[in-house]
């Protein structure tokens, strides 16, 4: 049992923000009054910020894309971060090792990530890679946008059948719920061609972007799914694709839901980008930020770029052979039989670059603008940046006086192209717990997550901050405060004290079971066809829960 007194407690779920005792017991937040101080480990928080763990709602920690930018760069692993020891060595600077990913999420406060674009084909080696990392608590999306089946049964305009499959694929492959990444585009441009508008045909198959979206949708509130559908947008780092990214989300208009959103825009940021060129290439944040605001069907997060190291990783294949060709840089890229496409591109965001200048206020102008509770701070790790580097975001959004000073290292382009210097809006410390906290938790449908309520996980974080004495002005402190947690309990247990690892457990792979609200059987002489088309055969294609470090089985229905 662990007694946390005094702290000031911010919990947006159940309306706290005041000083208060938390008692923890079993692994769960508990409301027992009754407390003998003796029989507890006892946590002093006076004057310091206490609240629920964070959740990386969108970051590629695990399957084979990040094991192949791990060989593509090799100087990725001079920087070690952890010596072997009590605990596990950790090291890498953006492309971390798997020990690294746990540690480092938690020397932060993170005790939840997720890991959103997994091919189902390849997702044993996705639940290999998750079950070695220590300490958080984790699950994976499979990819749909582009499965051929997904196409011939959105051409029959069969949503049961649909559903049907997608709670088969999640069943099969222990995952948590349907991600999206360029819908039809990655199939047509395996015929040389994109999709480039939603109303754009897949070849041989007569459906658009916009049935895929629609139809995906459909059947995913027919299963009442824990999350929504998570999509990556067509026309992701081209000139003018807000638009595209618009009308993306319209299409959620009309979809009534009670329980949340219909749709999660992920990294809007690479989508959100104005004009007609590269030369004139600029913010196109203003509508977006409007519609979402009015908007109950759709929930984002921000794709923030990070000045320094990254490397783009995305199931969008067509879009990582046009960075190629525009960074004449290293590229992969794979064609996964009949279900999608992926590719995998190294790149350095500049400040001296106008483009990747204007990226970087992109993201903040969504951060600032945005309501928190729809919107989620991710980096799209590692594609815009290392998750190392939240604090430094949560800070920008913060202090104004951060956010100028951090200007003026970036290109002067930035000033005419991006909406961000005429921005006032400090973020409250309020708003930067939903939008890592709160807000990530309901939009992904974990409710014993992101709150210190009764009966919720006993994830809990001390920070070094008084929020009775904030000024946003002291950014430097306010950094190395999100950066380094004095305390984080991960279930009931002390992971971190200090900013140092203090215990090395293992969270658990949560994943949905939605086969009660199914019939498998109206898709056996569809599957059987299929499998005469892959190169394994179908009793070897799958994941058994047994084969899991700690699964947890969420049934749906």
């Amino acid at each position: 049992m662990i007694l946390v007194k005094n702290g000031h407690v911010i919990d947006p779920v159940n309306g706290i923000n005041e000083e208060m005792d938390l008692f923890i017991k079993n692994g769960r937040i508990s409301s027992e009054f009754k407390i003998n101080e003796k029989e507890c480990e006892v946590i002093d928080a006076k004057g310091k910020l206490v609240v629920a763990g964070a959740i990386d709602i969108h970051a590629h920690i695990a399957a084979r894309k990040i094991n192949s930018g791990r060989a593509m760069r090799p100087e990725e692993f001079r920087r070690v971060r952890q010596k072997t020891g009590k605990f596990r060595a950790a090291v890498g600077r953006t492309l971390l090792t798997a020990p690294a990913i746990g540690y480092e999420y938690v020397k932060m406060g993170y005790t939840t990530a997720i890991e959103p674009a997994t091919p189902s084909l390849y997702t044993l080696h996705t639940h290999e890679e998750l079950d070695s990392i220590p300490i958080i608590d984790k699950a994976a999306l499979p990819l749909f946008g582009n499965w051929h089946l997904v196409f011939k049964f959105i051409a029959e305009n069969d949503i049961e059948k649909l559903a049907s499959f997608i709670s088969w694929v999640l069943e099969k492959m222990k995952g948590y719920g349907v991600k999206v990444v360029n819908p039809g585009g990655v199939e047509a441009w395996m015929y040389g061609s994109n999709a480039h508008s939603i109303d754009d045909l897949v070849p041989y198959y007569d459906v658009s972007v916009r049935d895929i979206i629609t139809g995906l949708i459909k059947a995913n509130e027919m299963l009442d799914l824990p999350h929504s559908i998570h999509i990556h947008c067509n026309n992701l780092g081209e000139p003018g694709n807000y638009e595209t990214t618009v009308d993306t989300m319209k299409l959620a208009n009309g979809i009534r839901n009670n329980r949340r959103q219909v749709l999660h825009v992920t990294h809007v940021q690479f989508n959100a980008f104005s004009g007609s060129g590269w030369k004139d290439m600029g913010s196109g944040t203003e509508e977006i930020i409007k519609l979402v605001n009015k908007s109950d069907n759709i929930t984002i997060d921000m794709g923030q770029v990070i000045f320094g190291h990254a490397t783009t990783m995305t199931a969008d294949g067509p879009f990582q052979f046009d960075l190629h060709k525009l960074l004449k840089n290293k590229w992969i890229n794979l064609d996964v039989e009949l279900e999608t496409g992926t590719g995998v591109v190294p790149l350095i965001y500049r400040p001296s670059s106008p483009v990747h200048s204007v990226m970087w206020a992109i993201a903040l102008e969504l951060g600032l603008l945005v309501n928190p509770d729809k919107n989620v701070i991710s980096t799209d790790y590692p594609n815009g940046g290392p998750f190392d580097r939240y604090p430094y975001i949560m800070t920008l959004l913060l202090s104004r006086k951060y956010r100028e000073k951090e200007m003026e290292r970036a290109h002067k382009y930035l000033q005419r192209a991006a909406n961000l210097p005429s921005i006032d809006i400090e973020r409250t410390l309020e708003d930067i717990v939903k939008m890592t906290r709160s807000s990530p938790a309901r939009i992904l449908g974990m409710h014993n997550k992101g709150h210190l309520g009764e009966g919720a996980d006993a994830d809990v974080v001390v920070y070094d901050i008084n929020p009775a004495e904030f000024n946003p002005d002291k950014y430097r402190e306010i950094e190395k405060a999100l950066s380094s947690a004095l305390f984080t309990i991960k279930g009931g247990t002390v992971v971190v004290k200090n900013g140092k690892i203090a215990g090395d457990i293992w969270g658990r792979t949560m994943w949905v079971d939605a086969t009660l609200r199914t019939t498998a059987e109206i898709i056996e002489p569809d599957l059987e066809e299929y499998f005469n088309y892959y190169t394994v055969n179908r009793e070897n294609y799958g994941v058994e829960e047994r084969w899991m470090r700690r699964a947890e089985r969420i049934e749906v229905g």
